[in-house]
């Protein structure tokens, strides 16, 4: 890919999420998360009424009679997107591959991010970290990570979500909202969470495809796990093998979703065909609900 190629296709992106940023999306993500927490504002005249454990006694001791602190709710985030490019991100049988469905994600996350002021960051990973870009905030930092995401070719093939959580456990020194966007198709996901939940806002986005659950009657079909590099030929005529193929894929995804709630990670499944937007927008409003309780 030349860098004008790059380039258009980054302006592109932009402008086609755009519209979900501002007209829809950005509202409902800002609702979603909270901040670190309140900070000090002012003092202002203590009024019959108000708490006496907020009196400021150092103001109060200099003024002679009492003034009680301000405070208001921090709402800046530090947003961190941690995307797996490993080798089955290539796979797609609709209009995109699961790769391009986490790119797309990760730029209206990014967009979404930085028109609220927060600070968003990038992590790449497949079986090891691949690129690191520490969490900054302004549109031409953001616009740096999108540049990234498109362009990024991986050193390696497979998955290990436990590289990832052991980096990111260095280098976030506070609390952050933390967008894992991956297939899971790793064995590593319980001990991952383990490690990044208690500390930070996880979130798991889940990309998938709809073969990965079902395969189509189309005879014999010679396989390749894009990441392991290991092949075999199925019967994809015979029903039972269909049918043990969809069962299997079916106890992991339930496996993935149960690890997840354990740990009270959220997670939001998209496929490759999903209008994706729409989805995100559904998840952030039950999110917001939830959190308002």
């Amino acid at each position: 890919m030349t860098p004008a190629e790059l380039a258009r296709q980054v302006r592109l992106l932009e402008i086609s999420t755009r519209h979900s940023v501002t007209e829809v999306f950005a509202g409902d993500y800002s609702s979603a998360f909270k901040g670190r927490g309140i900070e000090f504002s002012d003092v202002r005249e203590y009024q019959p009424g108000d708490d006496v454990r907020s009196i400021d006694w150092n103001v109060t001791a200099r003024a002679g009679h009492p003034f009680i602190k301000r405070f208001t709710e921090e709402r800046e985030l530090t947003v961190m997107l941690a995307v797996d490019l490993s080798g089955s991100g290539g796979f797609g049988t609709t209009h995109r591959s699961k790769r391009e469905l986490a790119c797309e994600v990760a730029a209206l996350l990014a967009f979404a991010a930085v028109r609220k002021g927060d600070r968003v960051g990038l992590l790449i990973f497949t079986d090891q970290v691949e690129l690191y870009v520490p969490p900054k905030k302004g549109s031409r930092h953001t616009l740096r990570l999108v540049r990234e995401l498109l362009a990024f070719k991986p050193r390696h093939r497979g998955t290990r979500l436990a590289a990832a959580a052991d980096h990111l456990g260095r280098v976030l020194r506070r609390r952050s909202v933390v967008f894992v966007i991956s297939d899971f198709l790793c064995d590593d996901l319980d001990d991952s969470v383990r490690r990044l939940a208690p500390r930070h806002d996880l979130v798991a986005i889940d990309i998938n495809d709809r073969r990965d659950f079902d395969l189509a009657p189309a005879g014999l079909m010679d396989v390749r796990d894009p990441e392991s590099g290991a092949t075999m030929v199925l019967d994809t005529s015979s029903r039972r093998v269909r049918v043990a193929y969809r069962n299997a894929a079916a106890e992991a995804a339930s496996r993935r979703e149960s690890v997840l709630r354990r740990s009270g990670v959220d997670r939001l499944s998209l496929s490759t065909e999903s209008e994706y937007v729409h989805e995100l927008v559904a998840f952030f409003k039950q999110r917001e609900r939830r959190m308002s309780r």
